[in-house]
């Protein structure tokens, strides 16, 4: 029974939210952010980078404090605004490729989180649950959704394609060409229909959000150790998501990048290579693999596609009948001596949306010295794994859509 709660979110003024609305701060170059720090007063970047004014680099509680302050002054100026009651927020994208993402932000239980109701694909890293924990301790909120997905729904599909036949509160283009919309939906039937519709699943999975889904549960356990008046419908035991059925979610995948080939030749990397997988030269045209188990490699201005000889490779589980998986366990470690894919400097990533041409361009360059195409992972593939319990290798999807932070704030 999953517990998705409607939230008094915290939000721009309509006028404003085309100012405000910011992607993930690590997504911009140093000019682009720049660019908006010092000509868009009302971005949110001015939130998380509140030194930006004082021309300091701040780390730790002292950017969390200045963080916490920039936020209270946005809603002091009422460039921010909060509901007056509890309420679901249906959201929708439009991609410059027609792709269409729309789904419900609600409040989505830690509990939830904690008894695997809300079931997890990939690792995390305790330093940085724990560097995000502290920061949500002192800012007091929480303004980009964690990216969940749940099998379609009926009731809930109804709903949401009913409120959207009237006025969006939000609707803008970002530079980017996307289009977001925002409805509120506060009618009290609607509201215990979702919610009800929610109760009806066992399970909901993490699409993109490991970490700030993790540290919100730090963050409840702390908090309730140091409440005396506890009561597990306190914010503190939610986070904000973004709950989008299945058939919404695209996953791209993600290729492979390495510098070079361990200290051997090309000639005996291929002879390697043979024993675990059927090689075809592809020419120097761009070759794309077109099924699982089959990849494509660019090294010294040429195409191979790569077929994994099965009869060599035992299928255990869903994670070693995994692509990024037997790509790692079968090149990329035994021959190739990359053992750590978080933190190996030989090893880069390059998402499938920027195609092969970023690979072939990248290696011609000199860059790297070779490069593997993967076809994408599918939601059946990432659900197998959050089912066995297992975790997927580092950058194995690159799931859309993506949101924009600031646009819904969930308090604390």
């Amino acid at each position: 029974m999953a517990k998705i709660l409607p939230f008094k979110a915290v939000r721009p003024t309509r006028d404003k939210v085309s100012l405000v609305a910011a992607r993930a701060y690590q997504t911009y170059t140093q000019a682009e952010r720049e660019a908006r720090l010092d000509y868009n007063p009302f971005s949110f970047l001015h939130i998380v980078n509140p030194g930006y004014k004082y021309q300091l680099e701040l780390e730790g509680e002292e950017r969390y404090a200045l963080v916490k302050n920039r936020y209270l002054e946005f809603k002091e100026d009422a460039i921010f605004m909060q509901d007056d009651t509890p309420s679901y927020y249906v959201y929708k994208i439009v991609n410059r490729e027609g792709n269409v993402f729309c789904g419900i932000v609600g409040a989505a239980s830690t509990d939830d989180y904690e008894t695997d109701l809300i079931k997890k694909h990939e690792d995390t890293i305790e330093y940085r649950e724990e560097v995000f924990k502290e920061y949500l301790k002192t800012v007091g909120f929480n303004a980009e959704p964690v990216l969940l997905t749940y099998p379609d729904n009926p009731i809930i599909n109804s709903i949401v394609e009913e409120v959207q036949k009237s006025r969006a509160e939000f609707e803008f283009t970002t530079t980017y060409r996307d289009t977001h919309y925002l409805w509120l939906v506060n009618a009290p039937e609607k509201i215990e229909a979702i919610a009800s519709a929610f109760k009806t699943m066992d399970s909901i999975y993490i699409a993109d959000g490991h970490h700030r889904s993790a540290s919100s549960y730090r963050l409840t356990k702390d908090l309730r150790k140091d409440d005396s008046n506890f009561s597990d419908t306190k914010p503190y035991n939610f986070f904000m998501s973004y709950m989008i059925p299945e058939s919404h979610l695209r996953i791209y995948e993600f290729n492979r990048l390495i510098k070079d080939l361990n200290g051997m030749s090309k000639e005996a990397f291929l002879i390697k290579l043979d024993t675990m997988y059927r090689i075809e030269n592809r020419g120097s045209q761009l070759y794309r693999p077109s099924k699982k188990h089959h990849f494509s490699m660019y090294i010294d201005g040429e195409f191979y596609s790569l077929y994994l000889r099965k009869a060599k490779y035992a299928f255990k589980n869903a994670l070693d009948a995994l692509d990024t998986q037997i790509l790692y366990k079968t090149i990329l470690e035994p021959i190739l001596g990359i053992h750590d894919m978080r933190n190996d400097q030989r090893l880069d990533y390059s998402h499938g949306k920027s195609d092969l041409v970023t690979i072939k361009s990248k290696v011609d360059s000199g860059e790297f010295k070779i490069g593997f195409g993967l076809v994408p992972i599918t939601i059946d593939e990432m659900k197998s794994i959050a089912n066995e319990g297992l975790t997927m290798p580092p950058k194995s999807t690159f799931i859309q859509p993506k949101l924009r932070s600031g646009v819904t704030i969930y308090e604390l």
